[in-house]
């Protein structure tokens, strides 16, 4: 007998209070539950995940991968919401012919940039918006012949700071943490010399936006994979962060599923800030059905077919 195949199904949501508020204070996130605004259901077999979101005039624009399970590929896709959260609608933002995921964001001198995971095209590279909000340029590459996941960059203490995961055997990109340090965003990048700087399944995968806390530390999401991949978020301080020590611990903060979502409630795996009062959150569910076997064995044929 086939054995069930496991499909992780995401869901996005907007919630009113900012990322600061949710990764401090303790009961933040489940005191927002009832005001969180979904995106809306992406259809049977996809799924929306790794939002990351900015707003401009009246509009709240939402970046996320946008996944189909019937071709194993994802893009980039923008959800546009009004000022009371109304949707407005989505468009395809970024697409590439290798899979798109964790469109992570930074505005900087007037412009929008985008570091998107692409690590099936081995790199880390930056995007520029040339024409706000759906028309992106690849700018240059920040890390290349690099399998990396989820860059997370963050300007700090007069440098940019890279944290990023390797996709590899063992599971390397659920456990390992490594950090790049450059003086400007488009580079020179430079990979650190204890790299990876943590190995730890319960905590190094980044997962959102980093922040500075009242000490002047660099405080940066990251995810849980000990129950599987994405199963919760957690928060890594690093009290010592330069080109030659990196140093850093876990806070007591958990965030997961069930304190968003009755539905979803088993995995959390971004906390992104988008402006200063708004947090985007992705949770999951998990599915076990049998149609998901049909959909591998059509796509395997259709790619048997195509030789």
């Amino acid at each position: 007998m086939l054995r069930r195949p496991r499909s992780d199904l995401w869901q996005v949501g907007i919630v009113p209070a900012p990322v600061e508020q949710i990764a401090t204070v303790p009961g933040s996130l489940a005191a927002q539950r009832e005001r969180i605004c979904w995106l809306p259901d992406a259809g049977p077999w996809r799924y929306l995940a790794d939002p990351f979101g900015l707003r401009r005039g009246d509009a709240t624009h939402v970046y996320v991968e946008a996944y189909d399970y019937r071709d194993k590929h994802a893009v980039i896709e923008r959800h546009e919401f009004g000022p009371d959260l109304q949707w407005r609608g989505k468009s395809i933002a970024l697409a590439r012919p290798f899979h798109l995921s964790y469109p992570f964001l930074i505005e900087r001198w007037g412009e929008v940039f985008m570091v998107p995971e692409s690590h099936k095209a081995g790199e880390i590279a930056l995007y520029r918006a040339r024409r706000f909000p759906d028309d992106w340029v690849r700018e240059t590459v920040l890390l290349p012949e690099l399998p990396g996941a989820d860059a997370t960059l963050i300007e700090h203490g007069g440098q940019w700071w890279m944290f990023y995961t390797l996709v590899g055997p063992g599971g390397r990109d659920q456990r390992e943490l490594h950090v790049a340090f450059a003086d400007q965003l488009t580079g020179p990048w430079y990979p650190h010399p204890m790299n990876p700087v943590l190995d730890d399944r319960g905590g190094a995968r980044p997962g959102g936006t980093p922040f500075i806390d009242a000490q002047g530390h660099v405080v940066l999401p990251v995810q849980d994979c000990r129950r599987g991949y994405g199963g919760a978020l957690r928060f890594l301080r690093f009290t010592r962060l330069d080109d030659g020590i990196v140093a850093c611990e876990h806070l007591p903060a958990q965030l997961e599923g069930g304190m968003a979502s009755a539905t979803h409630a088993e995995g959390l795996h971004t906390l992104s800030r988008c402006g200063a009062d708004l947090a985007l959150i992705d949770v999951k569910t998990i599915s076990r059905s049998r149609e998901r076997q049909w959909l591998d064995l059509k796509r395997r044929w259709k790619r048997l077919r195509a030789r």
